[in-house]
């Protein structure tokens, strides 16, 4: 099949989203980088955050020119790797916060998680093309991804990270139904879903953090000064933004007031500096990726290209959902990183790479 030149537009807006992110990530954390005990190195975000943006971008080349086909005889491998990691993390991963979701080697901290979000996708992407009839069956077929899914589900909550867990399940539906399962089937499995949840909401502990997560959602003034702290001051600091923003690097929020600034509270600093101008721009940024991402999609040359490519634009469009959602205090909070622009290394790096596939799979389409 004769390639044809990449998707630029999706090339130059992840190159985009990626230098605004490193210079939000500096601007975001380094007064807190300056005055933590462990760090004193205003700096220390900014050139952390510049050489992972580095390793993504030659993954983002090497997958890029990487024929994704190939990937398909691998996706069994790649499970039992994401398995076995996850597992391993529960066993020997060190507790940082009283949670264990990082491997930190030679102090490179890596999250499997995020290995398996895009393993993933692979693995489901795979399986479903090679026989798509499967998924017509209840329990050999839809049943089967759904116990696949729902043990790293397991595995992802029990570190304890929810968000990322119920993240991987959303993603997983999603390439459930491009795939062509029943939508009986996954209508039954929504009405399960929301049981569970009411269940769980009427039974758990009430001291239990989900919970307060939830209560705090539903009014976060109730308790100002501690789990509606970080909620209500990311609202000041959009508020405080208004129409234009304050100034890039103005931000006040940003001198311990904020929590996690630099990372999953980070649009609420862009609102803040570059107002409400600034963040709908971030918005739209996004939208093109999503946009793109989606026509890729639907002119891939077969059905795993189809579904590897709606994996990844689901992926990003999910996790920018959710962040957004929370920094604006539309859904209880969660600790899901903005794609391409909060601090964070390793998802940084496994998101170039999965544009690097995305812009792979765009040589091969019929028209793009």
């Amino acid at each position: 099949m004769k390639k044809k030149p990449m998707d630029y537009p999706i090339f130059i807006t992840t190159i985009i989203l990626v230098c605004f992110g490193i210079v939000m990530v500096f601007s975001s954390s380094f007064y807190m980088a300056q005055h933590n005990e462990r760090i004193q190195d205003s700096y220390y975000f900014l050139k952390t955050q510049s050489q992972w943006a580095v390793v993504g971008l030659v993954a983002m080349i090497i997958m890029s020119n990487f024929s994704y086909w190939r990937l398909k005889k691998y996706a069994n491998i790649m499970l039992i790797v994401i398995i076995g990691l996850l597992v391993a993390l529960l066993i020997f991963g060190k507790p940082i916060n009283n949670a264990k979701r990082w491997f930190v080697i030679a102090g490179i901290s890596i999250q499997p998680s995020e290995i398996a979000k895009f393993g993933l996708i692979i693995y489901l992407s795979a399986s479903i093309s090679r026989n798509k009839d499967r998924l017509k069956r209840p329990i050999t077929g839809f049943g089967y991804y759904l116990a696949i899914t729902g043990l790293i589900f397991v595995l992802i909550f029990k570190q304890p990270n929810l968000s990322t867990a119920s993240s991987i399940v959303m993603l997983a539906l999603v390439i459930l139904f491009v795939g062509g399962a029943k939508i009986l089937h996954l209508g039954a499995l929504a009405g399960l879903g929301i049981s569970g949840i009411v269940l769980l909401l009427q039974n758990v502990d009430h001291t239990d953090y989900r919970v307060k997560r939830y209560l705090t959602f539903l009014d976060p003034w109730a308790d100002p000064l501690d789990d509606g702290f970080q909620v209500i001051q990311s609202l000041y600091a959009l508020g405080s933004g208004g129409l234009f923003g304050m100034g890039l690097g103005q931000s006040r929020q940003k001198f311990l007031f904020l929590p996690y600034a630099e990372t999953d509270f980070i649009f609420a600093i862009i609102g803040e500096e570059l107002g409400f101008v600034g963040g709908s721009l971030v918005m739209v940024l996004f939208l093109i990726l999503i946009w793109r991402g989606i026509r890729i999609a639907l002119t891939a040359p077969d059905l795993f290209g189809c579904l590897l490519a709606t994996g990844i634009t689901a992926a990003i469009g999910i996790q920018t959902v959710i962040n957004i959602a929370v920094v604006t205090s539309s859904m209880p909070a969660t600790g899901l990183p903005l794609p391409f622009i909060s601090a964070g290394g390793s998802s940084l790096a496994f998101f170039m790479a999965s544009i690097g596939l995305l812009l792979n799979i765009s040589k091969y389409c019929e028209t793009t």
